[in-house]
């Protein structure tokens, strides 16, 4: 197969979109690990193989660094590592400052862990990693997000972190090169278990389907699928860059306002 024994880390691999990655990967011939701070429900499986779960928190750089000792210790080598993990509630910015005193102060901090999830942790992640993908001339894929290229109302940090994301890979794919590749995947909307947090229930999910030109949102598989295809060696020249994932993006608003030029 496509990547067999090669060796794979996903972050944040044991649901959602996560767990879709590690899946592609397995059925490509990976071997693949999968790491989270509470193991998964079930166990991550494609193919008649399973992914290994370590469990780690990764705002710990000690807890990182000894994740990566032990993947590079059993299996003797590192191909790709996935900076999947990630997330952010829905919160407005400001939306609690007058509750009470001191509220300001704790906001802040609510969303400086956002960032710090969303952005130190993939550096720390990439850095204690970089030492294994240099021996195999591997690659670090960030999985970004459009809320990182337009306005995010409610999830400002998240959408910031992202941002920043994108801007640390195309560093990193210049201060690492040759031996590194380092890629970055700019996700829209994906159904996941989670979906209903954001998108509401069936018919809320379908009607934000269908603002999307394919008509749905993305399954984790469609992200797993061009994880697989970057980290090959379909992609071997192919570092720095921004793959955008998203169903054809957001139709603009103005041509549904506008009065004229419509379609009949």
């Amino acid at each position: 197969m496509e990547l067999d024994g090669r060796v794979v880390v996903v972050t944040g691999g044991t649901r959602g979109v996560g767990a879709g990655i590690a899946r592609s990967f397995l059925t490509a011939g990976a071997e693949v690990v999968v790491c989270a701070r509470r193991p998964p429900h079930e166990p991550v499986a494609a193919g008649g193989r399973e992914a290994s779960f370590v469990p780690v928190d990764l705002r710990d750089p000690d807890a990182v660094g000894a994740l990566f000792d032990s993947v590079g210790g059993r299996y003797g080598r590192l191909d790709c590592l996935v900076n999947n993990a990630g997330g952010t509630p829905y919160r407005l910015l400001g939306a609690g400052e007058e509750a009470s005193e001191g509220e300001g102060a704790r906001e802040a901090r609510r969303h400086a862990r956002v960032v710090e999830l969303n952005l130190i942790a993939p550096l720390t992640a990439s850095l204690a990693a970089h030492p294994w993908l240099r021996r195999t001339r591997g690659s670090v894929l960030m999985i970004g997000s459009v809320s990182g290229t337009r306005p995010s109302p409610g999830t400002a940090a998240y959408g910031a972190a992202k941002a920043g994301l994108e801007k640390l890979a195309r560093s990193m794919a210049v201060e690492w090169a040759p031996e590194v590749r380092v890629n970055s995947l700019v996700l829209g909307m994906v159904r996941t278990e989670l979906a209903h947090l954001h998108y509401g229930d069936e018919a809320g999910i379908a009607a934000v389907g269908a603002t999307v030109p394919l008509g749905r949102l993305a399954e984790p598989s469609d992200v797993g699928e061009a994880a697989v295809f970057l980290a090959s060696a379909r992609a071997a020249y192919v570092s720095g860059a921004s793959l955008l994932v998203h169903g054809g993006g957001e139709r603009p608003a103005f041509l549904d306002a506008a009065t004229v030029n419509k379609e009949s």
